[in-house]
């Protein structure tokens, strides 16, 4: 452990970045270069665009490995991760001990298509998360049980993807969390469109999935597309969580709106003013582990229902919404919610 990341590679010989971007990556090699001890060789397993590896590269010259991986939390867990590393012999001979700790080593010619080939790979898994979408959507279509329709497409060309992320595909539970966000595929896709200037559908669809950015990636297939229009003030209602700040309820809901649900074992309907009284504008001090999910959206013209799970901190809640669309705009016109705990504990 180290206070500050100067710290952290002071007196490392190799150093790994796991990071969520490349302005990410750019920050913290510009911090750390110059603490950098001679021959100490820096390991990027971040996913990152071609053209922001190519230029690490030449920043930090034969020091560096692009290394991205294929595989997530389970995948470095067990040792099971895919690892395309790009580097010149001496610094690819010092850190493979290590890589080979972490799973399957392939060597790549140059961290730009090491970089490109991540891209490609991500690219692969954003189309079969829709497919798998559109699948689990005729299923329901059609009346079949959940769990039978993911027995057979582990069967065929997506079973692995249906056999990775079935805790997620069976039931959302709010406990499991995410492996892989939709935010991250989201950006990889981002990434390779502006490279290879040429347009992707899943980008643009992973980008209005309406489970939210911090979703696993399982939630694009289990949440119905929708018009994107339907999910402002349902990500309004989110913000307003997350934040403290009432003015997003206000955003989200109609002024005649309530709130309504079992509260100390009484029912309790408040109304939008009320509600907001309860925000003191901060997050809860607890934010950082709170968790918020839209999980189903249904349109009926004007009018349309969604249902939500939030995780903050014991408390789990299932909130159901009514929204109508006045004036073009959609707006929530009501929400009750179900409040779960966990048992108190019995006396010693």
């Amino acid at each position: 452990m180290a206070p500050d990341p100067i710290d952290a590679v002071a007196k490392a010989d190799v150093i790994f970045l796991a990071l969520f971007d490349g302005e990410a990556c750019r920050h913290v090699v510009d911090r750390v270069c110059g603490s950098l001890r001679a021959n100490a060789v820096m390991v990027n397993l971040s996913t990152i665009s071609p053209t922001e590896a190519s230029k690490l590269a030449h920043q930090l010259g034969p020091c560096y490995v692009h290394a991205p991986v294929l595989g997530s939390v389970s995948a470095a867990a067990t040792g099971a991760l895919q690892i395309l590393a790009a580097a010149n012999m001496d610094a690819f001979n010092l850190v493979r001990p290590t890589l080979d700790a972490l799973g399957h080593v392939r060597r790549i010619n140059d961290p730009y298509t090491a970089a490109a080939l991540k891209l490609i790979a991500n690219s692969s898994l954003a189309g079969a998360v829709l497919t798998l979408g559109d699948s689990l959507r005729q299923a329901d279509a059609l009346g079949l049980p959940r769990s039978q329709v993911l027995d057979v497409l582990e069967l065929g060309q997506l079973g692995g993807l249906v056999a990775r992320k079935r805790p997620f595909l069976a039931s959302q539970p709010a406990d499991v969390e995410a492996e892989f966000t939709i935010g991250a595929l989201a950006k990889d896709m981002a990434l390779l469109t502006a490279e290879s200037d040429t347009p992707l559908r899943s980008a643009a669809e992973l980008a209005a999935t309406p489970a939210g950015p911090d979703a696993d990636i399982a939630a694009a297939a289990t949440v119905p597309a929708v018009d994107g229009a339907v999910l402002r003030p349902l990500r309004a209602y989110i913000r307003g969580h997350a934040s403290g700040d009432a003015d997003h309820f206000r955003d989200a809901f109609l002024p005649s709106a309530h709130i309504e649900g079992i509260r100390d074992c009484l029912f309790t309907s408040w109304s939008l003013n009320e509600y907001c009284a309860l925000f003191n504008g901060l997050p809860a001090e607890n934010e950082a582990i709170r968790f918020r999910r839209i999980d189903s959206v249904d349109v009926y013209g004007s009018v349309a229902t969604a249902t939500m799970t939030l995780r903050h901190g014991v408390d789990t809640f299932i909130d159901i919404f009514l929204l109508i669309q006045v004036g073009g705009r959609w707006l929530i016109a009501n929400k009750a919610y179900h409040r779960s705990s966990p048992p108190a504990a019995a006396p010693a």
